[in-house]
């Protein structure tokens, strides 16, 4: 299975949402990683054929998605950010009402929903109303009827949104599972949910492409280094205007900071290794000079 965007753009009105990507996706997972507002869902979108692009194509093993029609849905399974789902319907009542909007037999859809209940961890509530499930549960109702077709391209918006830690451990590891024969494309703003599960990592700001790789290929390639350090307040306060700061934590009157910055920026500073989340603040983030706080 091979996904390919060539030159691919949405512009809205005067807005550029997406602006000339050209990717190629195979099977494993794929964290897009962004801040929210860098056009990550109108990508995702495009890729669900439910918005056509202004500019460009997307190809899978060759055809134009938008020419393929059904036999490229076939191929889809989809978790929009905010999937729409029927409060009064229990959660197997739910995916045989998916599955039947999604022309599947109904010998097969009682069989895949059995299946898909406990694949997800909904076994107990299985006959449970979707309004009395907690948030996590819903999700993974909601990753259930995304494979109800066992696709072969399954794109998630931000499906850990609103998710406590323990149920996003969960979401990931089912992730990493449900990726063995199929690609994932999984769209976040939250680094830990791709570091521990993508193959590979895209960076995506202001509706382009800033950087791909593995995770160690990402981390590697940020030219500018990472520095900690033990220091009084004011001094505190200075280098975190003139700086990006990872992580600011008070330790006995004094300051320790995380920073980024291409020279040594304080005698007691010392060099550490950077992790995905320098990364991210070195392309999404904004000097202290930009905001207005104190420490």
């Amino acid at each position: 299975m091979e996904l390919i965007l060539d030159n691919l753009t949405k512009e809205f009105g005067n807005f550029t949402a997406v602006d000339h990507i050209t990717l190629s996706m195979t099977n494993g997972v794929y964290g897009l990683l962004g801040v929210n507002g860098a056009g990550k869902t109108t990508l995702m979108r495009m890729l669900c054929t439910l918005l056509k692009p202004t500019s460009g194509n997307i190809y899978c093993n060759g055809k134009d998605i938008f020419k393929m029609d059904s036999e490229y849905r076939n191929l889809l399974g989809y978790l929009p950010q905010d999937f729409g789902f029927y409060p009064e319907f229990t959660v197997k009542d739910y995916l045989l009402y998916i599955s039947s909007i999604k022309g599947i037999r109904p010998v097969v859809a009682k069989k895949r929903t059995n299946e898909l209940i406990g694949k997800v961890g909904l076994t107990k509530v299985a006959d449970k109303k979707l309004k009395k499930l907690s948030g996590g549960m819903k999700r993974r109702a909601g990753i259930a009827q995304a494979m109800l077709n066992n696709p072969k391209i399954l794109i998630l918006d931000e499906p850990t949104a609103g998710l406590d830690p323990n149920e996003r451990i969960r979401f990931r590891n089912l992730i990493s599972e449900l990726s063995e024969e199929r690609m994932v494309l999984l769209s976040t703003h939250i680094v830990s949910d791709v570091e521990y599960i993508a193959n590979e990592i895209l960076l995506m700001k202001d509706g382009t492409i800033v950087n791909e790789g593995t995770l160690d290929e990402i981390i590697n390639s940020m030219p500018e280094k990472v520095w900690n350090c033990l220091v009084p307040q004011d001094v505190a306060h200075a280098l975190s205007k003139k700086y990006k700061v990872s992580n600011m934590k008070m330790i006995q009157h004094k300051v320790e900071l995380r920073l980024i910055s291409e020279e040594k920026p304080c005698e007691t500073a010392m060099y550490v290794e950077p992790v995905l989340e320098d990364v991210f603040l070195y392309y999404f983030g904004e000097r202290g000079d930009n905001e207005n706080g104190e420490i």
